[in-house]
Order: C-alpha cells, then sequence, then structure tokens
C-alpha cells in the first residue's frame, strides 16, 4: 500500500463532522454515528504522516475540531455522536478522554500542521484531570511524552506523568504470569508502552526495565511459529492455549506502537522483527493465513476469524492498518 492511498478509506469514511465509526463492507454506517475513540486516533495517524496531504491535513484539523466540540470546561470528554451531531453520551474520563490527549499531544508535538498550537492548549485544558482506569491514564501518558519531546518542562504534561507512574499497574511476581491482570484484555501492549513512555521522560528507570520486560513477555506470548498470535477479543487467561479468535487488528496496531517506543530506549533487534510480524500479519502472516485488508480501498477488515476475515471495514481496524504501516515504514520494515 502506497503512502498516497494509505488514507484513501478514512477519508471515505469522513464527512464535515467526523470519521464514522462502523462500516458494512466499505459503506459507513451513519445509523452508528461517530466516537472520540476513532477520531483521537485519526488524529494521531494524521499528525504523525512524515507526508501529509491536503486529505490527511484536512482529517486532522477536522479530528482536532471535533475533539474540541466533545470537551467540556472541566476538560472532560463526551464519547458518542450521533449522524446529526448531536452528543449522546455524558462527559467522562474514560478511554475517550485518554486517546484524546494522545491525540492532542501528538498533534502539538508535529511540525506538520498549523494546528499544533490550538492542540497545546486543549491538552493543557484536559490534561489536570485523572482517571480511575489504568488504560485510560495509559493512553493519556502517550500524548504527555509526546507534548515533553518539544516542551520537556511542561508543568501539565509531567504532572500528568507523575501521576501515571503512581498507579499504572505493576508486574506481579509470578514468572508464568507476570501480567499485572488476571487476564489479557484490549490493547494490551499498551500498558508497557506507557510504562516505558514514563519512565523514559521522569529518568526512572526501573519503570522503563518493567515495562520492557512485560513487553517481551507479552510478544513471546503472542508469538506462534514466526507470526503474531494476538489476544482474541474475549481476552485469555494463564490456562488459554491459543491461537484464539476472534483476533482485532488494534491488537497488532499496539504492539507495532510499543515496540517502536521500546527502540528509543533498547537496541535488541527483537523490537524491530516485532514490527515487521505486525505488518505482515495484515498481509496475511497470521494463524488463518488470511489478508487483513482491502486494497481496493484501503480500509483495514474488522477482525479474523479462524479461517476468514471479517470484511466489514470499519474505523478501528483501518486505524490499526495505517498505524502499523507507518510504525513499519519509519523503521523499514515494510513488506508490500
Amino acid at each position: 500500500m502506497t503512502d498516497a492511498s494509505r488514507f484513501d478509506h478514512l477519508v471515505a469514511m469522513t464527512d464535515r463532522i467526523g470519521t464514522f465509526e462502523h462500516a458494512e463492507h466499505t459503506v459507513p454506517r451513519r445509523e452508528h454515528g461517530y466516537c472520540v475513540d476513532d477520531v483521537a486516533r485519526v488524529l494521531v495517524v494524521s499528525a504523525r504522516e512524515p507526508r501529509p496531504n491536503e486529505a490527511v491535513r484536512s482529517l486532522a484539523q477536522g479530528s482536532l475540531a471535533f475533539i474540541s466540540d466533545s470537551m467540556g470546561t472541566r476538560g472532560d470528554i463526551r464519547n458518542r455522536r450521533d449522524a446529526d451531531g448531536t452528543w449522546s453520551s455524558d462527559w467522562c474520563t474514560e478511554d475517550c478522554w485518554g486517546r484524546s490527549l494522545w491525540g492532542l499531544g501528538t498533534a502539538a508535538a508535529s511540525a506538520q500542521f498549523s494546528i499544533s498550537g490550538a492542540a497545546h492548549t486543549l491538552f493543557e485544558r484536559s490534561a489536570v484531570l485523572r482517571s480511575q482506569y489504568p488504560r485510560s491514564m495509559a493512553f493519556a501518558v502517550l500524548g504527555a511524552a509526546a507534548i515533553t519531546q518539544v516542551d520537556p518542562t511542561n508543568a501539565v504534561a509531567l504532572g500528568l506523568l507523575r501521576a501515571a507512574a503512581d498507579v499504572l499497574p505493576a508486574a506481579n511476581d509470578n514468572p508464568a504470569w507476570p501480567w499485572p491482570e488476571e487476564r489479557l484484555w484490549y490493547a494490551n501492549a499498551l500498558l508497557p508502552d506507557a510504562m516505558i513512555a514514563t519512565g523514559a521522560v521522569l529518568e526512572r528507570p526501573e519503570l522503563v526495565d518493567s515495562g520492557l520486560s512485560l513487553l517481551g513477555w507479552l510478544l513471546e506470548r503472542e508469538t506462534l511459529d514466526g507470526h503474531l498470535s494476538v489476544t482474541r477479543a474475549a481476552g485469555t487467561g494463564p490456562n488459554d492455549v491459543g491461537p484464539g479468535f476472534d483476533q482485532q487488528p488494534i491488537e497488532v496496531s499496539t504492539m507495532a506502537d510499543a515496540c517502536a517506543r521500546a527502540i528509543t530506549v533498547d537496541d535488541s533487534r527483537k523490537w524491530f522483527e516485532a514490527i515487521r510480524m505486525a505488518n505482515a500479519w495484515f498481509d496475511g502472516e497470521n494463524d488463518a493465513h488470511v489478508i487483513m485488508w482491502d486494497p481496493a480501498t484501503g480500509g483495514g477488515y474488522d477482525g479474523l476469524h479462524p479461517d476468514v476475515a471479517n470484511q466489514n471495514e470499519g474505523a478501528e481496524s483501518t486505524l490499526a492498518l495505517v498505524s502499523t504501516r507507518q510504525q513499519a515504514f519509519t523503521h523499514q520494515t515494510v513488506s508490500t
């Protein structure tokens, strides 16, 4: 998939309000509306695209406006929006809040766009809040770490990172199951990603080491016969044996992102190989030997079943494809 085409389906899924959440095959399902969870990730991939064209710039600008509209005066976030533009959920500090901060921090750190100043302002409004949910805080950490790349003394970002360091779940002392939760759930590699990011910025090597160790364990668990075999949508526990289905593309892209972070602090070749495997997963190097994207549209398929792909091309799966391709391109592990 070429650079010019990788955003085509996201553009097709987007109207003047935002990017629709679901699709029936290639057609947006307007009745399901939009969610900040996806729009924030549109902002992430748009802002970190190295050579954005006008369509990508438009996606970034529209996504920033969507997040701005979703934000309350305190900085909390409404997630769900109907196709007519009506907001249909309450303000919260759940994953949509954390993902918004991830998007805003990424946009604020980008030199590609004129929206960086506005993204920075919105980030500072929202990042004074805290979430009770570890993954929400972990998503927020990614944005705060991005802010410190361009503003190393930013008090709001540093305050968020210090708060996260105290609440991110730590590895347990069971060598057979060091994962800090009873089961693997969703976006699992996010947790070690956030630990590595927090430890690197705050100069806390024990956090970096713990994150690298957990990520290495997760990568080993989710590798089978030289390809990624990621956690199924229903999650897995210590006694479960893979492969499991249905596998979600978000697990693959989250692994690629976390391994890209690991490369910044550790020169092991296994992180590069993991990004290569993540990219190849979409091209059929997976448990079902099934292509997980549509070459005609650039869309990603919604899930991997034992012998077939769910060929609906929703926003989350397409964003996972785009994100993984970006990491593969950056780290020169492109297989297509």
